[in-house]
């Protein structure tokens, strides 16, 4: 893992600081004879290509150079989650992947069973999904950011971490439209092409929230971003991994009906807590500032933030 191991080191400064005057004696650029070479700087000489039997030691002189930082590679993503922020940004991920996931779910149970599709029908199905990625891309990509430039000139320019979040508006709709189109509209023997388009609906939002949950993270914490998206998805494989055991129980029980309106409504209202970060996510920002300043500094030493 040459890459992953490799020991940077910082930039060696001039020994003149670049404010100070030069001496009125001293030859300009252009006056300097351009044979005359200054002597090389030892730390850019190159060292010695290691060989292919070098490659392979177990222990190398490198492995000396530096500490050991596995300890808080594993422990900083822990600590992370009690950014609120961070922590929410994982909670949207998962809880807008949820849907897709139980939507995975239930395809063949649904499409199946209830429409007699044929298993390789199911697939074909997925071309829905495929399309509701495409626009949820580009709603967050090529229209958000034109939302959050426009946000940020009417903030006397200023582009603010939570401007981004007022894309989950339409998901308070789309959510738990899907949701109904796919469970409750199968219940009832809709067209063949309401479950389909709802498929298309969900994997629309489920795109949305995952684009717009990282990117809310990032922005907030750029120089932590590289842990923190690790934390991230510490949360949203604990909830992927949770739903993936109770949605076939809660389909079972409450049947197809009742199990999707109650999702529809629980989608609703994890949804509707994007406004809980949009009123106060920039005051919990900066009562983390002091502790953001300390794993920047930490992670810094390390080398791993430039």
């Amino acid at each position: 893992m040459e890459e992953t191991n490799y020991t940077r080191h910082p930039p060696q400064l001039s020994p003149s600081s670049p404010l100070e005057p030069a001496p009125k004696n001293a030859p300009t650029a252009s006056e300097t004879p351009m044979n005359q070479t200054s002597a090389p700087d030892p730390s850019s000489t190159h060292k010695q290509r290691k060989t292919y039997l070098d490659k392979l030691k177990l222990f190398q002189t490198s492995d000396f150079q530096k500490p050991n930082e596995l300890k808080g590679m594993m422990t900083r993503p822990l600590i992370f989650l009690t950014f609120p922020v961070i922590f929410y940004a994982g909670f949207s991920y998962g809880s807008n992947l949820v849907w897709f996931n139980v939507l995975n779910a239930t395809a063949s149970l649904i499409l199946g069973g209830t429409y007699d599709f044929a298993a390789s029908m199911v697939g074909v199905c997925y071309v829905s999904a495929l399309i509701g990625v495409a626009v949820g891309a580009a709603y967050t990509g090529w229209l958000g950011d034109w939302f959050i430039v426009r946000k940020a000139r009417r903030n006397g320019g200023i582009m603010e971490s939570e401007h981004r979040l007022w894309l989950f508006v339409p998901s308070l709709v789309l959510i738990p439209f899907g949701l109904i189109l796919w469970g409750v509209g199968a219940a009832h023997g809709v067209h063949w092409f309401g479950p389909v388009f709802a498929m298309g609906v969900i994997a629309m939002t489920n795109t949305v929230g995952l684009q717009l949950s990282v990117s809310y993270c990032i922005d907030s914490y750029r120089a932590l971003s590289g842990e923190a998206i690790i934390t991230v998805i510490l949360v949203r494989n604990t909830m992927s991994f949770a739903i993936g055991y109770g949605i076939t129980p809660w389909v079972t029980d409450m049947g197809l009906q009742n199990c999707f309106l109650t999702a529809a409504f629980v989608g609703l209202a994890q949804v509707c807590t994007v406004y809980v970060f949009i009123k106060y996510g920039k005051q919990l920002r900066a009562t983390s500032v002091p502790r953001y300043g300390k794993y920047v500094e930490i992670m810094a030493k390390t080398g791993m933030v430039h």
